[in-house]
């Protein structure tokens, strides 16, 4: 079994409220759920409005799926232009 695992910090500029930040997060989140069937989640900074950071996580049997799937997930969330992405960890483990 393989899991890969991506953590992503964006940084909103023009936001100035918690609200304005959760309506890109559940966007983020439910879009990223929908097209590729992955586990996507707020991972931190709950209450900082200006950043947002979420975690992916993908399993399956073959490390050059996961990479591909991470790869495009990163991809995609890139180009909704909803927030800038600032940081990116990324991690393959054979379990």
């Amino acid at each position: 079994m393989v899991v890969g695992t991506l953590k992503i910090e964006f940084r909103i500029q023009d936001n100035h409220s918690l609200k304005g930040k959760r309506k890109i997060v559940r966007s983020l989140v439910d879009r990223v759920k929908h097209k590729f069937n992955a586990s996507v989640a707020e991972v931190g900074s709950n209450d900082n409005w200006q950043r947002i950071e979420i975690g992916v996580s993908t399993v399956g049997n073959d490390r050059r799926h996961i990479d591909s799937s991470l790869g495009n997930i990163l991809g995609f969330m890139e180009s909704l232009c909803l927030a800038e992405m600032v940081h990116v960890e990324s991690e393959v483990i054979h379990l």
